[in-house]
């Protein structure tokens, strides 16, 4: 049996890995090791490790990472703080793999200290083309990773010619998609009041949009800025009866930024119609944004699971730069004018067709099942290191 160990760092790495954990939990073949660390303990980040133990998963230890003050010093000191913790964890735990997911710091030090522990790690959305620093962290994870999930063809091919071995190397989809494929997205006439937070009211029985929008790194310092057109653009629409859900940023250097902007404005601003929350559990935030009328941010949501459900999206600025996308995404930049009507337009077209770009509904359970049976090469060499010209 296989000793599965799962590093859940973030609210969003725990919705684009849940459906996996679960199914590696059920799988007579692998055993699942749970570490929940970074900003997935801190209560201002949504506390997810509570949402985790209330759907019946026990960590088997937590790790503690994060320095405060969101800046590039302590981003780049908190990955350092974390290998060393972490190596602390896989010592004790002794797993047979370590799975982590996509391009964060956490993520990071996640890969480096697996590896340097010779333990195998296995990679959830490698291959893929994103903005911000998370393009450099991404193909560096998949360099020290030893087994490849992608959730695109694109990927997969990307991954193939960045020299991993085609072997090692699976297309199975996103696991973010297999809660929406097979999810209820009703809202209960409780939804809104479930999650508390500040502002107004929001009813589920009035038309809404989604805000979500995170600091980009390598533009840290333009974050106030950034924030400032979105919300004046938002609240354009919130002044004209439009109801707002509005999500608090991740843990990412710039972060203080974009919460200052927001703390601002509703201190100096009538932020009618407009409600701020922390955190949705991840069944809960599929049905969010399948029931809005646009999502506007930065958030890969909007390209990954909204992109499956239809969910018009407004993308703003460079986040997302490279990212494939489905028909139902706009791109624009940190301009106000522009952020409305773009807005405008999706509100004016309504829902997309749904697309499979990312995934059908099946990756966790193709991902445990792979877990269990595929062979795992520890030493890695370039693919292409011992072809000849012909």
């Amino acid at each position: 049996m296989r000793k599965i160990c799962v590093v859940v760092h973030s609210r969003a790495n725990y919705g684009r890995i849940k459906t996996l954990m679960q199914a590696v939990d059920k799988h007579p073949d692998l055993e699942l090791q749970l570490l929940v660390g970074s900003s997935a303990l801190i209560h201002r980040f949504g506390s997810v490790i509570d949402i985790i133990r209330k759907e019946g998963f026990s960590e088997a230890a937590v790790v503690y990472s994060i320095l405060e003050g969101e800046t590039p010093t302590t981003m780049a000191k908190s990955t350092g703080l974390a290998i060393i913790e972490l190596a602390t964890q896989f010592e004790n735990l002794k797993p047979d793999v370590v799975v982590t997911v996509a391009d964060r710091f956490e993520t990071l030090a996640t890969a480096v200290a697996a590896s340097y522990m010779n333990i195998p790690v296995a990679h959830t959305q490698g291959g893929e083309v994103t903005g911000s620093i998370d393009e450099s962290v991404r193909h560096a994870i998949t360099k020290l990773s030893h087994l490849h999930f992608a959730a695109t063809l694109r990927a997969k091919e990307y991954l193939l010619k960045m020299g991993e071995n085609a072997e090692d190397v699976y297309l199975t989809g996103c696991p973010a998609i297999d809660v929406v494929a097979n999810l209820d997205v009703t809202l209960p006439p409780d939804f809104f009041e479930k999650y508390k937070g500040v502002g107004d009211q929001l009813s589920t029985e009035k038309d809404y949009l989604v805000v979500l929008q995170h600091p980009v790194t390598t533009e840290y310092g333009s974050g106030l800025a950034q924030i400032n057109e979105t919300l004046k653009a938002v609240k354009e629409f919130a002044d004209k009866g439009m109801q707002v859900a509005w999500l608090w940023p991740n843990v990412d250097a710039g972060s203080d930024d974009i919460a200052k902007g927001i703390r601002q404005f509703r201190e100096h601003n009538d932020a009618t119609n407009m409600h701020f929350y922390i955190n949705f559990e991840p069944e809960d935030y599929v049905r969010l944004i399948a029931n809005s009328k646009c999502l506007i941010g930065n958030s890969s949501s909007g390209l990954r699971e909204g992109a499956y459900l239809g969910t018009p999206t407004v993308n703003i600025g460079n986040r997302q730069a490279g990212r494939e996308r489905a028909a139902n995404v706009i791109d624009v930049d940190y301009d106000a004018a522009k952020i409305s009507e773009a807005i405008y337009y999706q509100l004016s077209h309504g829902r997309y067709p749904s697309s499979t770009l990312v995934g059908d509904g099946t990756a966790g359970q193709q991902i445990a099942d792979l877990l269990a049976t595929c062979e795992i090469r520890l030493q890695k060499e370039l693919s292409y290191i011992h072809q000849t010209d012909e």
